[in-house]
């Protein structure tokens, strides 16, 4: 295999940053922001990044699970005690005393409530000496763009264009693309005929388990799962995504489930954008948490969401479904955890 020059620009600029990471602080090295396409390695680059950078205290963390913690962690400050008036600086300090490199997955920013803690708090986190690198497919300048609060939010990416050098992959190739393919984890269209698989799926993953409901909970509030059998969940598309369920559900499910059956997803489209952003918000969380996943849909990851406003983030979430549907997705997944836990290790552990 021979990277790409992007790819191959973006290891040099990757490999000079862990050469000055190993140096004693000051000065702080600045940071790196790897833009570009679904599939073009960004993912890839960081975490080999991660894995070999001599920092003892690091995080590589996905930007959505990130945030859920964050607002997590200021809401049980602020009831811990009542009179914090600004609990992000503390907040910054806690972060920064656990990790002084963060690695940051799909960099994306669509909630105005995130949009509003995020300016404040990495400039704590700067003060405070970290370093960050992060992955997304929208250039610094383009996030949160078009919104409301959109003009609030620009001292932010003043703050990420001054703390990290944005490289851009620009290479023509997917690299998640062209790997072998089941037919029987993505099976179209959802039908009588495309249940009854899926019913066996379920049967052969769950190993005979007793099939129950689970409740979850999640920051204090019940998600209810209404299928589950040992630690394989089934659900119908709307139960998941047609009502009001975000990062911090998904994640729940993911950390507890090691297979998800979703029965029956539509095509998508802006007339029902909401319930297109739960699902992408889905698949995020169940790729990063190397979930199992099998569906049945209208139509294959390429077709659910071809025109409109939307269309091109979902280029991203189709990227990912193509990997995930592949035979090799569960093992290959596997590896690449053990490949960078053994990374991380001393020499001679």
């Amino acid at each position: 295999y021979r990277p790409a020059p992007p790819q191959a620009r973006a290891g040099g600029l990757l490999g000079s940053l862990k050469a000055r990471l190993a140096k004693p602080p000051p000065p702080r090295p600045r940071g790196v922001y790897m833009v570009g396409q679904v599939g073009r390695g960004k993912s890839m680059l960081m975490d080999l990044f991660f894995a070999l950078a001599p920092v003892p205290h690091k995080r590589r963390v996905h930007f959505h699970a990130f945030m859920q913690e964050t607002h997590k962690r200021l809401h049980a400050m602020k009831a811990a005690d009542p009179s914090l008036r600004d609990p992000i600086p503390p907040l910054a300090r806690a972060i920064a005393a656990d990790a002084w490199l963060l690695c940051f997955d799909e960099f994306q920013v669509n909630d105005i409530t995130d949009a509003m803690i995020l300016g404040r708090l990495f400039e704590y986190l700067f003060d405070q000496g970290v370093v960050v690198v992060a992955t997304s497919n929208t250039r610094p300048g383009d996030l949160f763009q078009n919104r409301p609060g959109a003009d609030a939010f620009r001292p932010f990416i003043a703050i990420l264009q001054r703390e990290l050098d944005t490289i851009e992959l620009d290479s023509p190739n997917d690299y998640r693309r062209g790997r072998e393919e089941t037919g029987r984890i993505w099976l179209v269209p959802p039908d009588a005929r495309a249940e009854r698989e899926l019913d066996r799926i379920f049967e052969r993953e769950s190993a005979g388990s007793p099939v129950q409901p689970v409740v979850l909970d999640v920051m204090g509030r019940a998600f209810d799962v209404p299928v589950a059998a040992g630690d394989v969940a089934r659900f119908d598309f709307e139960h998941l995504c047609d009502r009001a369920l975000g990062a911090g559900d998904y994640l729940a499910l993911a950390q507890r489930f090691r297979v998800l059956i979703v029965d029956g997803v539509p095509r998508l489209g802006p007339d029902n954008f909401d319930v297109a952003r739960r699902f992408i918000t889905l698949v995020d969380t169940l790729y990063e948490q190397k979930v199992r996943f099998y569906a049945s849909a209208e139509d294959v990851p390429d077709r659910l969401y071809e025109r409109g406003e939307g269309a091109v983030a979902f280029e991203r979430t189709a990227s990912r479904l193509e990997e995930m549907r592949s035979d090799t997705w569960g093992t290959a997944a596997e590896a690449d955890d053990t490949a960078v836990e053994q990374a991380q290790q001393p020499a001679g552990a």
